[in-house]
């Protein structure tokens, strides 16, 4: 399993949709990244946040759509991505979505 060893925080998902049809061979790495996403770690860094998988039976490709909590979208192949590359997609969004935290207090 290449996954990055970084925490998945899923703090400004509201919802992420993993499709795949498990008898294709370009699936492996979809699965390793809900296997991410679905922990209990994972879920932990947002209560709210859905994760909901359709398992087709379609032949169709891997896919991977995310919603944030501003309304943006992100939707991902996986057929052609490894898992690393779709938890680095995910969290390198949620780093820009999350609010600046202030360093100092002004008086």
């Amino acid at each position: 399993m290449a996954t990055s060893k970084t925490a998945v925080v899923l703090k400004t998902v509201k919802k992420i949709v993993v499709q795949f049809c498990p008898f294709e061979a370009n699936v492996r790495s979809t699965r390793e990244f809900l296997t991410r996403v679905g922990s209990e770690k994972a879920r932990s860094t947002n209560m709210n946040c859905e994760v909901m998988t359709e398992v087709k039976h379609d032949r169709s490709d891997p896919i991977v759509d995310i919603t944030f909590t501003d309304g943006e979208r992100l939707l991902m192949k996986g057929a052609n991505l490894t898992s690393s590359e779709m938890l680095s997609a995910l969290q390198l969004r949620c780093r820009a979505k999350e609010p600046p935290t202030i360093v100092g207090s002004k008086k």
